[in-house]
């Protein structure tokens, strides 16, 4: 009795992954902490917190893990989380093609 796997294509998988993290993105990450993280949680018990500056992209549209000019808390956030893993999701992609691409590529010339 033997058991025939079904190969799954990888396209499905892509967009399996890709579902779930927006999903994650926009609709999970409203629940994160809204506490500091850690680095930001040991400068202010130990004091040294309001010696700290902005950094350059302190104004920038998705600074603070908000989106400017959206008032709605939620969706801000939501979206915020969004764009950001879809600047991932495709650089991530793009990456995984060159890098196929050239190691195709240089098995043939072999």
């Amino acid at each position: 009795m033997s058991v025939e796997k079904k190969r799954v294509p990888f396209r499905w998988v892509a967009v399996g992954i890709a579902v779930v993290a927006l999903l994650l993105a926009g609709v999970v990450s409203y629940y994160a902490s809204a506490h500091p993280d850690g680095l930001e949680y040991v400068a202010g018990k130990t004091g040294f917190l309001d010696s700290a500056s902005e950094h350059g992209a302190a104004d920038g549209p998705l600074a603070d893990y908000d989106t400017s000019g959206v008032d709605n808390e939620r969706l801000s956030g939501g979206l915020a989380g969004v764009i950001g893993t879809v600047v991932v999701l495709v650089v991530a992609g793009g990456l995984a093609l060159l890098v196929r691409r050239r190691s195709t590529g240089s098995s043939d010339e072999a």
